[in-house]
């Protein structure tokens, strides 16, 4: 039985390109308001997982369920309106002004014919305005930098007004400055009430902005948890094969890694 009041709930989620699954009896739930980080090595199905709790691919076991209703029985319209989408990459081949990117994220709430009216671009505009591309408004997506471009698929997110974010390495393609002014933002996001799910591959910005953290490796769900139990010692050493440092930041309080290099970890051996 589904559990009530959960934004996301997976149990058992199996899907494969072949005969080896890319993810293996997966569970895991997203609570209302909550910043849930994915973290795991290259090729570990954080991506695969993200499709799979947003609808783009159906598992092959488990179910997704979305406030409490099976995801495979929304329709297209009813799951927009619900999940917003950013993925790693966007490919848009017509070249499109940023407004009319962002504009794309109303969708969901428009007719079959229907065009955008006054509240469809007061929406877009504050969007634009929340990840900081409106003086790119009139720019041509094809003009601008990886950042700039992923910050306005962010900006078409938004649009959307669904309650619930997935995000898959949103921060990918930005310098520290936008880096964090993005995850700033969706913290803010989490006191509007969203939900948010983020694949990150930074292991600091996941312990500084995550509620929880759920660890992958090759497909199956490590260990979910608040960062400090996740991210550890023995996790990170065990699932990314390389030697760490693992320490609490004095000023944050956060979790902090800090990655050692073959040069230091060879140092280290000479002096044991």
């Amino acid at each position: 039985m589904a559990e009530l009041g959960l934004a996301i709930e997976a149990r058992g989620l199996r899907f494969g390109y072949g005969r080896e699954p890319v993810i293996d009896d997966v569970s895991l739930a997203l609570q209302p308001g909550e910043m849930l980080g994915v973290i795991g090595p290259n090729g570990s199905g954080k991506s695969t997982l993200l499709r799979l709790l947003s609808g783009v691919l159906a598992p092959q076991a488990g179910e997704v369920r979305v406030r409490g209703q099976l995801l495979a029985q929304y329709t297209r319209r009813q799951l927009g309106r619900a999940i917003a989408v950013v993925p790693q990459e966007t490919a848009i081949s017509f070249p499109f002004s940023v407004t009319e990117v962002v504009l794309m994220g109303r969708s969901p709430h428009l007719g079959g014919f229907a065009f955008e009216e006054g509240r469809d671009l007061e929406v877009a505009r504050q969007a634009m305005a929340r990840t900081g591309v409106l003086e790119l408004a009139a720019r041509s997506i094809h003009e601008l930098s990886g950042g700039e471009r992923q910050r306005v698929i962010l900006a078409r997110a938004l649009a959307q007004e669904a309650d619930i974010l997935l995000l898959d390495e949103p921060a990918a393609f930005l310098d520290i400055r936008h880096e964090v002014e993005i995850y700033d933002l969706l913290h803010e996001l989490q006191g509007d009430g969203k939900s948010i799910i983020s694949v990150l591959h930074d292991l600091n910005l996941a312990a500084l902005y995550c509620d929880r953290v759920a660890l992958l490796k090759a497909g199956r769900l490590v260990e979910i948890g608040p960062p400090a139990a996740v991210i550890t010692y023995a996790n990170l050493t065990a699932v990314y094969d390389t030697e760490v440092y693992v320490d609490v930041n004095d000023i944050t309080g956060a979790v902090n890694v800090l990655p050692l290099s073959r040069a230091y970890r060879q140092q280290l051996r000479r002096q044991a």
